[in-house]
């Protein structure tokens, strides 16, 4: 048996883990009394951060001014 944390999002059960079941397989569902306190600026900074594994440090000095410098491009060729 394998245990997994998750809510009741008002129509559906969503897992906060990984599953990996099987179509059809049989589930024990138990409801806590406790709902789940949800920060939404914690969410936020979450997803803010959720590409920093593919950040590539050695590009930052090229990226910094990119977008001025991609303004000034078609200001002059305009």
């Amino acid at each position: 048996m394998i245990a997994v944390n998750g809510y009741f999002g008002g129509n559906m059960i969503q897992t906060l883990e990984k599953l990996n079941a099987r179509k059809n397989q049989r589930v024990i569902i138990t409801l806590l009394d406790e709902d789940i306190q949800t920060n939404h600026n914690e969410k936020k900074m979450k997803a803010a951060g959720s590409l920093a594994k593919y950040a590539n440090p050695n590009l930052i000095p090229m990226e910094e001014g990119a977008w001025e410098r991609a303004v000034s491009d078609v200001k002059e060729t305009s």
